[in-house]
């Protein structure tokens, strides 16, 4: 039987709760640069484990992250039983935007690492949707997950399933065609798969658009029994 503390809230966040971004931030900004929780050590393959990116940076990307797209309704939350945030999923319907050039600098300069590779699969997975659907992505057309990330020490699968439904209902009521996500490692792959029917996603020519961490400079320490690659990886609405 499940204790107060294993029963959860959800909430999607909006512009006037800048204490619940906060939490968002931190939640997800442990998870991706490494955290203990339940005994089990949590962290994201290329922002913790590989580039080691500042604590205090990611936290503030993360924040910077959600105040610029809360008002669009995709940032949702878990609460505890003490309205603490244990999980967070954030996302956007901006049309995926390319950047040319770095545009981190300092401690934080690593981070344009990561956006070169998000940049990578992301500019093969735009042409491969011009050649689909005859036209260039708009906004408002696909659901861009963004980051995930859970503390919680109970119910950690429970807590991804709810995060996810709760968006991917709101994205198909809303007349969206897809929900894309950049899978950087196969245990949120396998989550999103198994709860809510993602795909690797197949260009026309029948390839997956992935990254290889073996074939960076940067990344290819990262071992390929964490995670071979990012993947992109679709739902259909």
């Amino acid at each position: 039987m499940p204790t107060l503390q294993d029963v959860y809230t959800y909430e999607i966040i909006t512009k006037d709760q800048p204490d619940l971004i906060e939490k968002a931030a931190t939640c997800l900004a442990k998870t991706f640069v490494g955290v203990d929780v339940a005994g089990k050590w949590v962290q994201e393959p290329i922002i913790g484990y590989s580039l080691k990116l500042p604590y205090d940076d990611f936290y503030q990307f993360t924040k910077e992250y959600i105040e610029d797209n809360v008002h669009q309704g995709y940032c949702v939350v878990a609460l505890d039983a003490e309205h603490n945030v244990v999980g967070a999923l954030v996302g956007d319907t901006n049309a995926l935007e390319i950047h040319e050039g770095p545009i981190f600098s300092g401690t934080f300069s690593d981070m344009n690492i990561v956006m070169d590779v998000l940049e990578d699969i992301d500019v093969r997975f735009l042409n491969d949707y011009k050649q689909r659907y005859g036209k260039e992505m708009e906004d408002n057309e696909v659901l861009h997950l963004f980051l995930l990330g859970v503390v919680a020490e109970h119910n950690r699968h429970e807590i991804v399933q709810t995060l996810g439904d709760m968006l991917v209902q709101k994205a198909s009521e809303e007349g969206l065609r897809l929900v894309l996500a950049e899978a950087t490692n196969p245990k949120s792959m396998t989550l999103l798969q198994k709860y809510h029917g993602f795909e690797k996603y197949v260009n026309v020519e029948g390839d997956f658009i992935v990254h290889k961490y073996e074939s960076n400079e940067h990344l290819n320490d990262i071992p390929a029994t964490v995670a071979d690659g990012i993947y992109i990886i679709v739902k259909e609405l």
